[in-house]
């Protein structure tokens, strides 16, 4: 699909492409968008307009993802975005996802083996993303900032010996394996009487996680981790 430029009005993408709604909200823009081009919305919420268009640029599109633009906005706008994603997720998706599996397996079979290893499954996602956010504001987004601010006062220390980035660096994400499982096991393996509505429900709601969970893991992995990477490299250099 083509690019949202400045020019557009946004209410037009955000009628093509609802599931942009979450990604406006993390940056505080509410519905109610009248015919404000993307410029003027940017303008009215003091947002940076180049750094909304990538990002939503690169949600919407699978193949674009300009790593080295990215790369050159502010580390704070960065990690901004990531917590207000990270809030989103706890605060809402994580409870739709809840309630309406919640629904789904009350008003089915009660000695369903396949909805008990969803309900697990579940939690074990549930557990795996909470303590994965928890770690980032209180460790990683941190650390992050810190060394940012550092280098730009030129008064770096060493890195903290305990905050490795090799943790941040790996091939297949957690977070999206067992949400990908969880998914299959709905899709393969229900057996049973089941309300197909709300089956539909916890499949919908799964899949949009999915989607946004692989959106922030490439600006996470492919952008912020190589960021800091460089930041460490210039500490190293300093402190030799």
């Amino acid at each position: 699909m083509p690019l949202v430029d400045a020019n557009i009005q946004l209410s037009e993408v955000v009628e093509s492409h609802s599931s942009l709604i979450p990604v406006l909200n993390r940056f505080g823009i509410k519905l109610g968008l009248g015919d404000k081009s993307v410029r003027e919305i940017c303008r009215e919420y003091e947002l940076d307009t180049d750094f909304f268009l990538t990002v939503i640029n690169a949600f919407l599109n699978e193949e674009y993802f300009p790593e080295r633009k990215l790369q050159s906005f502010h580390t704070s706008q960065i990690i901004d975005y990531l917590t207000k994603t990270n809030f989103y997720y706890l605060k809402f998706q994580l409870p739709n996802i809840e309630r309406h599996l919640n629904s789904f397996i009350s008003q089915s079979e009660p000695a369903n083996q396949s909805l008990k290893l969803i309900g697990k499954f579940f939690a074990s996602f549930k557990d795996e993303l909470t303590a994965r956010i928890e770690k980032d504001q209180r460790q990683w987004f941190p650390y992050c900032l810190g060394l940012s601010e550092k280098l730009q006062e030129k008064t770096a220390e060493q890195r903290e010996p305990d905050l490795s980035l090799d943790a941040e660096e790996q091939g297949e994400d957690m977070i999206e394996a067992l949400l990908a499982d969880l998914k299959s096991i709905m899709i393969k393996h229900l057996s049973g009487t089941y309300d197909q509505n709300l089956c539909y429900a916890v499949i919908f709601s799964i899949s949009s996680l999915e989607k946004d969970i692989k959106q922030h893991n490439r600006i996470r992995y492919r952008i912020l981790v190589p960021m800091v990477s460089a930041m460490e490299h210039h500490v190293s250099i300093r402190n030799a």
